[in-house]
């Protein structure tokens, strides 16, 4: 698992990838500026507008606390494009990786498999739903997980841990749709479930260093294909021609 991550981390800078490379940089920033943005403007709106609203359904008795509260999200606002884009990198890497899983993968088999059959590129719309699928519900876990922030940084240790599954699991099944149907792929994942989650580890590891984590959509693919590569073992169809050619030779 090791030698893997480190054969996708040495292939991210090769030069075949870095079209690629900035391509997925160039995405993943704008995405995270018009939803940071978009976080510190709601949070702009709940600090204004909401305390008014609030004040009016609880009454005035209540104008302490809500302006306390207007308080502290005019603060969170303010840190919004920051925190959002911390806290939303994983859900952003999410999506810029189902538009890039074929250029990955592509560059990754020739290198390292030459002698493999190539893989099926994936339709643009499965990679694209199964990438909004994960994001989505990777904000989900992190929505839930917030508040337990404040308690020793259990939120942290909840987000690590959430991270190491969500897009564990989204990069292997992408990686391994391009050989095997979504079902099988799914069912592939599940049975290697704990050796998904550790390799996980690594996406999550990579994902949380700032800036860095931009190339997050290129590493885990990378080595998530890696990976397949090692569960599926040899392939039936590349086994059976030597036989077959030693058969011959006898």
């Amino acid at each position: 698992m090791l030698d893997a991550a480190v054969k996708a981390l040495s292939q991210i800078l090769s030069p075949p990838m870095r079209t690629i490379l900035w391509r997925s940089i160039g995405l993943a920033l704008v995405l995270i500026t018009v939803l940071a943005i978009g976080l510190q403007r709601l949070l702009s709106w709940f600090a204004d507008t909401g305390e008014v609203w609030a004040e009016g359904m609880l009454g005035p008795n209540f104008h302490s606390t809500l302006h306390v509260l207007s308080w502290i999200i005019s603060i969170s606002a303010g840190l919004g494009v920051v925190l959002g884009g911390i806290f939303l990198m994983p859900a952003i890497t999410s999506l810029v990786a189902s538009l890039f899983v074929d250029d990955v993968a592509d560059h990754v088999e020739r290198e390292h498999y030459p002698a493999d059959h190539p893989g099926t590129a994936l339709p643009v719309t499965l990679a694209t739903i199964e990438g909004v699928k994960t994001a989505l519900l990777t904000i989900l876990v992190y929505v839930v997980a917030l508040p337990f922030v404040l308690f020793a940084g259990a939120g942290f240790i909840i987000f690590f841990i959430a991270t190491a599954w969500l897009l564990g699991r989204e990069y292997f099944e992408l990686a391994a749709m391009r050989f095997r149907s979504p079902d099988d792929a799914k069912a592939m994942r599940k049975e290697n479930a704990a050796t998904v989650f550790t390799a996980g580890l690594f996406i999550a590891a990579f994902v949380s260093i700032p800036i860095v984590n931009l190339a997050t959509p290129l590493f885990g693919m990378a080595f998530m294909v890696h990976m397949y590569k090692r569960l599926s073992g040899p392939r039936r169809e590349l086994i059976e021609p030597a036989r077959r050619s030693n058969v011959r030779s006898v």
